[in-house]
């Protein structure tokens, strides 16, 4: 969210066409993937997690070769990121030293066992993302009003080839916004009977992205321009002194913080749930001295890890366009528009026109995703 504007001024205005664009394709993506869950749950197999999936569907060797990594690596660099952007909250010290900070009340909080241990935080995280989203909007008008502001420039400077590959990366970034890549073991939480309570999730949730996203991107790019750096906050200090009054500043970085922990605890839980599987013992109880110090052990480490990375990290824009490019589109665009057609369509003798023209879309995915890639990568 805080690179949308960034993303906005690599796309021109016409980035609010591609937000939109992709608020629509990535609400039917989840609901497709909604969709073959509860069809598997249905038949008595419930699919607790993405590999799961993919091993049923496409086969073991698609599962455990593209499904895991790319599923592991999209959340363990998530870590990372929102590890990186708590680490920006404080202007008075050097980035490293914030991140460290931060990280280390991450490892003190990595050690909740799972994802139910975290589902104190969703209201909460909610009300968050819209206070936060809030504050930013306020300061980007009152920056876009102010006489001081810098002045403000919409044109799109990038021509020819270095455009193509920025309009890459901002579709990257707009994607990785809309990415999740845990939707299966967020599904997984939900008792039985599922019909229908994840598509109610999925408004609720979608109502709250679509008036948060477009607020801070639109506010965001209005008011700074093609000026707009990789996270959005940057642009509300120059050399040292902010454009809103400090206390308010001061509330949204609070805000900012406090949403931060939750999203980067939920995003750890897969990474620790393979590290727990191939170390601890199931024959013990999850509280047991047997399984309470690999636990403890390990995920302090992905946190240390994860922490040293992120304070070597200066460039929060293109963390966020390269996780959008190589993990979020194939997993979160692509990858549920397979499940559809191989394991749902298998059911009928032959597609009907929906169906291939979800499978056109399909094809039109698998294009974008590899030229995201390729675009993210060169921008890196």
């Amino acid at each position: 969210m805080f690179s949308l504007p960034f993303a906005m001024a690599l796309f021109g205005w016409a980035g609010v066409m591609c937000l939109a664009l992709m608020t629509v394709v990535s609400f039917y993506s989840y609901n497709l993937l909604s969709i073959v869950l509860e069809h598997h749950a249905h038949l008595g197999n419930r699919q607790l997690r993405f590999r799961d999936m993919a091993q049923d569907i496409l086969g073991s060797g698609w599962g455990r070769f593209f499904v895991d990594p790319l599923q592991l690596g999209l959340c363990y660099v998530g870590v990372i990121a929102y590890i990186h952007l708590g680490g920006l909250q404080d202007g008075r010290m050097e980035l490293y030293q914030f991140v460290i900070i931060f990280g280390g009340l991450m490892l003190v909080l990595a050690q909740m066992p799972s994802f139910h241990s975290l589902r104190h935080f969703n209201l909460t995280s909610l009300i968050l993302s819209l206070a936060y989203c809030v504050c930013i909007t306020a300061c980007a008008i009152h920056i876009g009003d102010s006489k001081n502001a810098p002045p403000k420039d919409y044109a799109v400077t990038a021509t020819g080839v270095d455009r193509l590959f920025k309009i890459f990366t901002a579709i990257s970034i707009i994607c990785n916004a809309y990415g999740n890549g845990i939707v299966p073991e967020i599904q997984a939480t939900i008792a039985p009977p599922i019909t229908g309570k994840m598509f109610k999730g999925l408004l609720v949730s979608y109502a709250v992205a679509i008036s948060t996203f477009f607020s801070v991107a639109i506010s965001g790019y209005w008011a700074i321009g093609n000026q707009s750096q990789g996270n959005i906050l940057q642009n509300f200090i120059v050399n040292g002194q902010p454009f809103v009054p400090k206390w308010f500043l001061a509330l949204t970085n609070a805000l900012i913080l406090l949403r931060v922990i939750p999203g980067a605890l939920t995003f750890l839980q897969p990474t620790n749930a393979v590290l727990e599987r191939v170390f601890a013992d199931p024959q013990k109880d999850q509280f047991s001295f047997r399984n309470v110090m690999p636990r403890i052990i390990l995920r302090s480490l992905s946190m240390v890890v994860a922490t040293l990375v992120a304070a070597m990290l200066p460039f929060f824009g293109d963390i966020v366009a390269l996780l959008g490019a190589f993990a979020c589109i194939p997993l979160d665009f692509v990858l549920p528009m397979v499940f559809y057609n191989l394991y749902l369509q298998a059911f009928q003798e032959d597609l009907n026109l929906l169906g291939k023209r979800i499978h056109r879309v399909y094809l039109c995915h698998v294009v974008v995703d590899r030229s995201c890639g390729i675009g993210g990568a060169n921008s890196s």
